[in-house]
């Protein structure tokens, strides 16, 4: 007979995953932890490999967890468009503005899953300096603006927070003095708070390599040139620091979508504003 992998199990090993622990992903389902912990048994026979390390700190992915998760998300995801969104067809264009570190995870994949139930909708992603991005949002290019709050040419319609974490080089030793970094080049409000943690942290510093996109950052990366503060979803296998303790923690990030007033109402933009707001 064929596996099947239930939504339920699956919402429950994402909001585990999310939450750090079982207990308060218990806590966010409204279950009991002994439920819980069964599903999630559940899941890893189904699947048949182990897919969450546990300890008394709380749970964190084996490499069998951190293949399942962007499935997950992305099965969750279309299970909440499709009852949402089957009501009637959608047309008309879209636009949205993304920062380049959000474009470059899985949010492209929650707009490509809705042009599929929707082939009649057109959707632009743009990622563009904050001026030009103010001037596509100005003229009616850009419906819709997901970046940093600061960034953001408006009031935000809702706000978020995520997480910065360390991704170190092949064979770079953090424990250097000074440390490589990789840096975003100026004007970039993280970089500012990667060397402000840096500094409050006394580690000195130097800098390895810095450019203005994420895929020099990256690059460098690979290259065994520092460590660099990136989204836990621009993360490659290779790049996860496993030594957090030796180097200062990150601040978050949050980030803010704006939603141009001239669309209020409109079926299209309700439905990628909803998928967007899903996927972060």
């Amino acid at each position: 007979m064929a596996k099947d992998l239930e939504i339920v199990l699956l919402r429950s090993f994402v909001t585990a995953v999310r939450a750090g622990s079982i207990s308060r992903a218990a806590t966010a389902l409204g279950q009991t932890q002994p439920a819980l912990s069964q599903q999630l048994r559940k899941l890893e026979h189904t699947v048949g490999r182990p897919l969450l390390h546990r300890s008394p700190a709380g749970v964190v992915m084996t490499r069998a967890g951190e293949e399942l998760l962007p499935y997950a998300e992305r099965i969750l995801s279309l299970a909440a468009q499709a009852l949402a969104e089957t009501g009637g067809a959608l047309t008309g264009h879209c636009g949205v503005g993304l920062l380049e570190d959000l474009a470059a995870s899985r949010l492209p994949l929650a707009l490509a899953d809705l042009t599929r139930l929707h082939p009649g909708a057109t959707l632009e992603v743009l990622c563009l300096s904050q001026s030009a991005t103010r001037q596509a949002y100005d003229a009616g290019r850009v419906q819709l603006v997901l970046d940093e709050v600061s960034d953001v040419p408006g009031p935000p319609r809702w706000t978020v927070r995520r997480p910065l974490v360390w991704a170190v080089g092949e064979g770079v030793d953090v424990k250097a003095d000074p440390l490589p970094v990789v840096l975003f080049s100026n004007p970039c409000t993280w970089r500012t708070r990667v060397l402000e943690a840096l500094e409050r942290a006394e580690r000195r510093w130097q800098v390895a390599f810095e450019s203005n996109s994420l895929i020099g950052v990256l690059g460098a990366i690979r290259a065994g040139l520092g460590v660099a503060a990136l989204m836990p979803a621009n993360l490659e296998p290779s790049m996860i620091a496993h030594n957090q303790d030796l180097l200062p923690e990150l601040p978050d990030i949050e980030f803010g979508l704006t939603r141009h007033p001239r669309t209020d109402g409109d079926p299209l933009i309700d439905a990628v504003e909803a998928a967007l707001r899903r996927a972060i």
